[in-house]
């Protein structure tokens, strides 16, 4: 018999080590929410009682739930927590609100370091007071624009993680390196098939055959940003992930095409969530409640963030409140407002009131997490050489819609003097005419220094320069740059940090935050990195820029995930196109 069976049995001298009492409990197999008492022995759920006194002990904990709304502990099908911060700084914002479980990128140390970056991910998140569930990074083995920084041997050092717990399969593929084209990552996702996890998508722009293509590689796609896009891949039978977070916010379109998909195979995210958002209280709670105000039945929204994820990604026990499942509970005020009360994973109290009542783990990595930030900087590497446009025009990148950048033209200034480090003339920005250096280098220590000079349209900058650390899906450091000593000065205080963010103006550093974890996540209170935060929007504001959202515009000129004019350390990548083109004009870009 198991140490559950004398508490759901009610024997005489048996008692629960907790009790949630006086709950409306909401029990997914009937999709109905039941005037409960949920009793818990350790971690997990023994019983859901009509009267629990019968097993309340001495040393049982009571929690009153005082008539409120029990939902399953909350889970963030997609998220990328190893970046802008540390996981374990982020964990009681994320666990007040609402969220017990992530299923998680590794877009910081793993991206960078593979499968020991992956390693030392799961070291790090053992022991959290939240289950961080992680996909390995395909980046490594990718070599659509640039040679794949991982080999044979990288290749068998990730297939064999799948073996670890916490490992539920492998990240986002980004659509184009993988649809109509031979790999070096599709021999992972054999490996990958025969343990029965998962493969994510990211599929933007993925439409028609492309994205029938796509349905045959991945199993999930979270891009959908038209109810046509939800119907489309629910129709290709792909696990459908509606996301609302810092980033994006595709509730309404998930809203429109729900009636049209099985509820089933359908799981909520947030894609990511900001210091500043964070800090605010922003969670899954909201994004649960954000369904339900627009009319959809509560038990679909709570099971499109519980037990859909967790069937999904095979995370066992997971994502109902039953008997033998982990004790992770979540009491809220009502289903109106989602408030989150109190918050139980594993059966412990982590929220009480609202608060969390646990801190944030602030232990140091280990030392080959940091100074990652490897390359040779002078001014001339934020110029471009004038060969390139004898006649003055440059192919450049005009910011668009959302993280689109789509080709342009573009006529930078021409400079002469000794001032960067050459005797030749060099191109230069031009902000009067809306004319922006983008750099980019490559950071990884264990690669070539390389590095590419193209040019901006429509960022708005009129002085000074922004450099980061931060850029999606490859170790590099970008720097976007009205001016280029400006752009000499943020690059080297970001290197000097060893990575993170920074904005210079007249030849002195006017905002930054040093994110030296992998380069990509900050180790400081959250408190502190919202603030800073908003300083460097700030300064960029005050160098002219009046885009909104100016920081992930910076950081996502890299990302090859959105098919557009992208920057690598090589030259532009014409994503749709899958080749590196330069600054010379042709007749399809002129």
């Amino acid at each position: 018999m198991n140490e559950l069976q004398e508490v759901a049995l009610e024997r005489t001298g048996a008692s629960a080590d907790t009790i949630l009492r006086d709950g409306r409990v909401y029990c997914s197999n009937r999709r109905e929410f039941l005037d409960r008492d949920v009793a818990i022995v350790g971690d997990r759920i023994a019983a859901l009682l009509e009267d629990g006194a019968k097993v309340t002990g001495s040393e049982t904990t009571i929690v009153d739930a005082g008539g409120r709304t029990v939902v399953p502990g909350l889970i963030d099908a997609h998220t990328h927590v190893d970046i802008y911060l540390t996981p374990q700084r982020a964990v009681p914002a994320l666990l007040a609100s609402g969220t017990t479980s992530i299923v998680s990128e590794t877009s910081g140390l793993g991206v960078l370091f593979g499968s020991r970056g992956v390693e030392t991910s799961l070291e790090r998140t053992a022991e959290l007071p939240l289950s961080v569930y992680l996909t390995l990074p395909p980046q490594v083995l990718v070599d659509t624009f640039e040679p794949a920084r991982g080999g044979e041997d990288e290749l068998e050092a990730l297939a064999g993680l799948l073996e670890r717990d916490r490992i539920v399969g492998v990240g986002e593929i980004d659509w184009v390196h993988v649809v109509g084209r031979d790999s070096p990552v599709e021999e992972l996702y054999e490996r990958v098939r025969d343990a029965g996890e998962t493969i994510v998508g990211h599929g933007a722009g993925c439409r028609g055959d492309r994205l029938r293509a796509f349905a045959t590689v991945v199993d999930n796609d979270h891009e959908a940003i038209t109810a046509e896009g939800v119907r489309r891949r629910a129709e290709h039978g792909l696990h459908v992930v509606g996301r609302c977070g810092s980033i994006r916010d595709d509730l309404d379109v998930f809203v429109e095409a729900l009636p049209d998909v099985d509820r089933a195979s359908v799981s909520l995210s947030t894609d990511g969530v900001w210091p500043d958002d964070l800090l605010d209280g922003f969670g899954m709670a909201d994004v649960v409640r954000r369904l339900i105000d627009a009319g959809v039945p509560a038990a679909d929204a709570i099971d499109a963030a519980t037990r859909n994820p967790a069937d999904h990604f095979g995370l066992e026990d997971r994502g109902v409140i039953a008997p033998g499942s982990i004790a992770d509970l979540v009491l809220v005020d009502d289903l109106e407002s989602m408030g989150v009360e109190t918050v139980l994973t594993g059966g412990e109290v982590v929220v009480a009131g609202g608060r969390p009542t646990v801190e944030p783990r602030t232990e140091p990595y280990p030392d080959y997490v940091y100074d990652t930030v490897a390359v040779d900087l002078s001014a001339d590497r934020f110029t471009a050489p004038y060969e390139v446009a004898p006649d003055g025009v440059v192919r450049a990148m005009a910011v668009g819609n959302g993280l689109v950048t789509t080709e342009t033209t573009a006529s930078p200034a021409v400079v002469s003097e000794r001032r960067y480090d050459t005797e030749d003339r060099r191109l230069a920005p031009d902000p009067a005419a809306d004319v922006l250096t983008a750099t980019l280098i490559d950071r990884d220590p264990e690669t070539a220094d390389r590095g590419f000079t193209g040019f901006l349209a429509g960022f708005g900058l009129e002085a000074g320069a922004v450099a980061t650390t931060g850029t999606w899906e490859t170790p590099g450091l970008l720097t976007i740059a009205a001016d280029v000593e400006d752009g000499l000065v943020a690059a080297d205080r970001v290197a000097s940090m060893g990575g993170g963010f920074a904005v210079a103006r007249e030849g002195a550093i006017v905002a930054d935050l040093p994110a030296p974890v992998a380069a990509t996540a900050a180790d400081m209170p959250l408190e502190e990195i919202a603030a800073r935060f908003e300083t460097l929007r700030e300064a960029i504001a005050a160098g002219g820029s009046d885009l909104e959202r100016p920081l992930v515009t910076a950081q996502t000129l890299t990302f090859l995930g959105v098919p557009a004019l992208k920057l690598t350390p090589s030259g532009y990548a014409d994503v749709l196109g899958q080749s590196l083109v330069g600054l010379e004009v042709d007749d399809a870009s002129g």
